[in-house]
């Protein structure tokens, strides 16, 4: 930063004129703790150079071998996109779609999107399209769930590991590498910077911050809009609006249906493991009492949490924030802001199990000797942690400062 910078909380939409900061240096909202700015030394270089190399991971992992199943001689080799293939072939070809996106298309089209902007600010030039490419940076980010998935292969081989023997691919060891590639370009790239070099913010006012502006949610630029006009961010091109339109009644249509289906998603087997002609259908938290009696305690508590905790605890913690804004509660507004962070950050890691079914699924299919089908309870499951980020997605949290009287310009 150079010079100062007139920001609003994402979180709590207080204004802030944000002075210049030092280099790994942070700003946080006084008010909720939410980040407002993080200057990191050489972020354009650092981020540019690991989304080089995951670009490269996710080609090798993508070609070559993944997991090889081996059982009385016969061998059944899986690639990455085996898993959706197989459930496609299954009649599931839903959560082949959701499948395909999570772990193979949405990576891909995040780390390109993220190079071709940076490619060319490094090199000085600003073309149009730089600012709607990454503006799909941070709409595609939720939804590419590497590290995700990875859980997802321990946990398959921990349930495949006694029918037969399992061995590594050199696609899984590249497939770690472009996790570890992913998560340190995320924590590497400052947003801030690339926004500003594509335009610089407008020099700030003198006086207080204007009642009328507002915070794109995507570039974060403030933008003086009266009250009730449809406007787009001048930088971004993102419609902006004074709190996310309808914000309450499409969290709570969300939360109804995903908690209508979290009932199907339990009760109906999400796999059934056939091996030497006998088998059992197995439900989700069938699949952690196999773990526990395997003496994998460890991994049956991480996904006793992701897909049975978690889920309940994200509708009850939605449920929470939706009744205490329309009961306008003004007590700890702050804790619940960060209630709606965690809701916000834990919902993407109950796809562990969709997950590992995909991987079992394009593995085991040797016929007689062993197989693995998948059931009807995976796609109500798949469907309720994709409701639950949507909602999550659909709440403002800005609402639980109004709703406490704290923004009085609103």
């Amino acid at each position: 930063m150079s010079a100062a910078r007139l920001l609003r909380c994402e979180d709590c939409d207080l204004p802030h004129r944000v002075q210049p900061i030092a280099e790994g240096a942070r700003a946080i909202c006084g008010r909720c703790g939410a980040l407002l700015l993080a200057n990191k030394r050489d972020a354009l270089h650092r981020s540019t150079a690991l989304y080089l190399a995951a670009l490269v991971l996710w080609g090798v992992a993508n070609t070559l071998p993944f997991l090889t199943f081996e059982l009385k001689g016969r061998e059944q080799p899986s690639l990455l996109v085996s898993g959706p293939i197989s459930l496609y072939r299954d009649g599931l070809w839903e959560l082949a779609i959701v499948v395909f996106l999570f772990v193979i298309a949405f990576p891909l089209l995040r780390i390109a999107s993220n190079l071709l902007v940076l490619l060319p600010l490094l090199a000085g030039r600003r073309p149009r399209w730089l600012a709607p490419v990454f503006r799909t940076v941070d709409a595609i980010h939720p939804w590419a769930m590497v590290e995700v998935f990875l859980l997802g292969v321990l946990v398959a081989y921990s349930k495949m590991v006694d029918l037969a023997t399992i061995v590594v691919g050199p696609a899984l060891v590249a497939f770690v590498g472009l996790m570890v590639a992913l998560v340190a370009a995320r924590s590497a790239l400052d947003t801030d910077e690339v926004w500003e070099r594509i335009q610089p913010s407008p020099p700030v006012p003198e006086g207080p911050p204007d009642p009328s502006t507002i915070a794109c949610h995507t570039c974060r630029r403030l933008c003086s809009v009266p009250p009730g006009v449809h406007a787009r961010c001048p930088r971004c091109g993102s419609r902006l609006h004074h709190r996310k339109p309808n914000s309450l009644s499409r969290c709570w249509a969300l939360v109804i249906a995903a908690l209508i289906l979290y009932v199907p998603a339990n009760v109906y087997p999400v796999m059934t493991i056939i091996s030497f002609g006998r088998g059992a259908p197995s439900t989700i938290l069938g699949g952690v009492s196999e773990l526990v009696q395997a003496g994998m305690w460890p991994l049956a508590g991480v996904v006793f949490l992701a897909s049975i905790t978690v889920p309940v605890l994200k509708l009850i913690g939605l449920g929470v924030l939706l009744v205490s804004v329309q009961r306008r509660s003004r007590r700890q507004t702050r804790q619940r802001t960060m209630l709606y962070r965690i809701v916000e950050g834990v919902g993407r890691w109950s796809m562990i199990d969709i997950f590992t079914l995909a991987i079992c699924a394009a593995l085991v299919q040797l016929g007689s000797l062993a197989t693995i089908q998948p059931g009807a309870g995976a796609i109500a499951f798949a469907s309720v942690v994709i409701l639950t980020i949507f909602a999550a997605m659909a709440f403002d949290p800005r609402l639980l400062w109004d709703a406490a009287g704290a923004n009085h310009d609103r």
